[in-house]
């Protein structure tokens, strides 16, 4: 910036690769994006997990401390649906081992391998039997985590027997963990920090045979800190819609706002959709425990891509993106300057 010339032709690049990509699958985007659809898909994929790419495009130079915290934040919810789906079926294991053996009493492997649903996997590849890689280790042998290798009494469970109420007390104490871990600029190394704690808790609240809590701590650091295991992948998936159709929203009501209206409806908190905008926890209570838990957190990342994406077209479309310009794609002089 400081010799008035920025080289752009990575950035043009990397929005011709994305029409590339993108294009055939947008379908009739236009009202909602207006012509920013294959922009806002790779923006929405340059901050996801499993395909961030290390170092963004030139052109967002000035937004990229926003960009690795979208990438951070989008971590930290999509590892958090991640455990809740964990939860959930270690709570049906529970619920089993205590209507077939009673609270107090562990399940052996060889009969939980007999009687066990094929749908509890921890969503690893689908098999007719439990995964190899969920091997239960007691209390007292080689295979046991450090961490885990005690015997879970059944107590520990807390004494509430609404699910509902139960889904919401275990999704409250993963966010409460997550706010208290030590801040990092590497999102990766604070879930595998926290993944066993997380594990811990998450066990609290269920009856599953305390053998279960090494196999279950290794393959929730698994999930957790790996981009690419099925899970995490099907929920990303899963966020990554939900975020598209937020965001379509949040772009249609941005696109016509002038820089100083955008600037204060992004800088002021939530837009009232038709003055009745609920926030996620609002919806979670009414709403079935799995709807809305990350409701909150999808709003406000639609809400700051948005503002950030609106700004960077205004910014850079015609004078990149859109460009039919052959020559060294890099910004000259007074023109060039942002």
């Amino acid at each position: 910036m400081q010799s008035k010339k920025v080289d752009v032709s990575g950035a043009k690049q990397w929005y011709n690769d994305a029409d590339r990509r993108y294009s055939p699958g947008i379908g009739n985007t236009t009202q909602t994006f207006g012509d920013m659809g294959v922009f806002f898909e790779a923006l929405t994929h340059l901050v996801l997990p499993s395909t961030a790419e290390k170092r963004v495009p030139s052109t967002f130079l000035f937004d990229e401390e926003r960009i690795m915290k979208l990438k951070s934040d989008m971590l930290d919810a999509v590892n958090l649906e991640v455990c809740m789906r964990m939860y959930e079926d270690l709570e049906r294991v529970g619920r089993f081992s205590s209507r077939m053996f009673g609270a107090s009493r562990a399940v052996d492997e060889d009969t939980l391998n007999r009687s066990m649903s094929p749908e509890f996997n921890f969503n690893s590849p689908i098999s007719t039997s439990r995964p190899s890689s969920l091997v239960f280790s007691t209390s007292g042998s080689a295979s046991s985590s450090p961490r885990s290798s005690f015997v879970m009494p059944s107590y520990v469970a807390p004494e509430t027997s609404e699910p509902r109420t139960r889904t919401r007390d275990v999704y409250s104490t993963l966010v409460a963990l997550l706010q208290s871990a030590t801040p990092t600029s590497r999102p990766y190394a604070r879930w595998q920090e926290l993944a066993p704690a997380m594990a811990l808790q998450i066990f609290r609240y269920t009856n599953a045979p305390s053998e279960m809590l090494a196999a279950f701590e290794e393959k929730l650091m698994d999930n957790v800190c790996n981009a690419n295991t099925q899970l995490y992948l099907e929920v990303e998936q899963s966020f990554h819609s939900r975020l598209m159709a937020e965001l379509g929203s949040r772009v249609r009501e941005f696109k016509a706002l002038s820089g100083v209206s955008l600037f204060a409806v992004a800088t002021g908190g939530r837009v009232q959709s038709g003055g009745s905008l609920q926030s996620g926890r609002e919806r979670d209570m009414e709403g079935s425990p799995r709807e809305g838990q990350e409701e909150g957190g999808l709003e406000d990342m639609a809400v700051r891509l948005a503002h950030l994406g609106v700004l960077h077209w205004r910014v850079w479309a015609q004078l990149v993106y859109l460009s039919d310009a052959d020559d060294d794609m890099s910004l000259d002089g007074p023109s060039g300057q942002i």
